[in-house]
């Protein structure tokens, strides 16, 4: 008996020491922790709803919100029928699974913001060639911008559009080129709007800028296009090594089920499915950030 209370008395002991131990960490992060909590719910329907404004694309916050939820809730569900009747890995991987589905739209989103940069940045060398030969020809700035906007393509049509619409209601040029700026965060653009608000303080040939600005940009496109062949390979690489785990346990899911099942059906499993995704994930992060190139 004295054994036996010695034993409950270090155990109470322990749970106490445990309990004040999370009490402090808790206490500590949580400020951390709801910060966080507040970016992945507020902050991502913020961030998806400013991209969109950003691509010209109206989408109200609260289907944003609706879609974020749907996104989150359907492979919650899916991914824990899938593994019912076992309730502490349904559990688990449905979190895991409802968590990448709420962050898989601003994924896409940022995503697709950036290719819509991309986009204009490749469009440049013949918009900023064109506005040359109209200023070439006598036209003004606001001129050769209009003839811009109605003979390019979107997304430089769209923004060279709203950098006039702006204009039009009595904002100044400088500053319809600085929001222009601000929208499409590309060095290029900088560079563009810079050089044309200098010029306008001081004067100067602009048409010749604007052919050395398109030089510069033609030069950097073709480097970048290099650039991006070379790292695409190693990155594919990666992205198929990726894939072959997950084929091979489907390969022994349809020849063997029995083996394959413990994954599933016992502790140890969990433990080895959940090791093998995390480093899923670890080596995705990592081949993503080391074929990433600065030109």
């Amino acid at each position: 008996m004295i054994a036996t209370a010695s034993d409950t008395g270090w155990r109470l002991f322990y749970s106490l020491l445990f309990g004040a131990a999370i009490f402090v960490v808790a206490h500590y992060y949580m400020n951390r922790f709801l910060d966080w909590v507040r970016f992945q719910s507020i902050g991502t329907r913020d961030y998806i709803v400013e991209k969109l404004g950003l691509m010209f694309i109206d989408f109200p916050a609260n289907r944003v919100v609706l879609a974020l939820v749907l996104s989150a809730v359907v492979p919650f569900f899916l991914v824990f029928l899938l593994f019912l009747p076992k309730l502490i890995p349904a559990l688990i991987f449905g979190l895991a699974a409802g968590f990448a589905g709420w962050s898989a739209p601003k994924f896409i989103i940022g995503y697709l913001f950036e290719e819509r940069i991309l986009k204009f940045n490749l469009q440049m060398v013949d918009g900023l060639a064109l506005m040359s030969n109209g200023l070439k020809s006598g036209l003004s700035v606001v001129q050769a911008l209009d003839m811009v906007a109605e003979q390019m393509p979107n997304p430089m049509s769209q923004e060279f559009k709203l950098v006039l619409s702006e204009n039009k209601v009595g904002v100044s040029i400088e500053e319809a080129f600085n929001n222009l700026a601000k929208r499409v965060k590309c060095e290029d653009v900088e560079m563009f709007v810079t050089s044309i608000n200098i010029l306008k303080e001081t004067g100067g040939n602009l048409s010749e800028t604007l052919d050395t600005i398109v030089y510069v940009i033609r030069e950097r496109v073709k480097l970048e296009g290099k650039v991006r062949a070379m790292t695409r390979q190693g990155f594919y690489q990666g992205m198929v090594l990726l894939c072959v785990p997950p084929f091979i346990g489907l390969y022994f899911s349809t020849t063997d089920p029995e083996l394959m099942g413990i994954l599933v059906e016992h502790p140890i499993g969990w433990v080895i499915l959940a090791a093998v995704i995390t480093l899923e994930l670890a080596a995705y992060f990592t081949i993503k950030k080391v074929v990433k190139v600065d030109v």
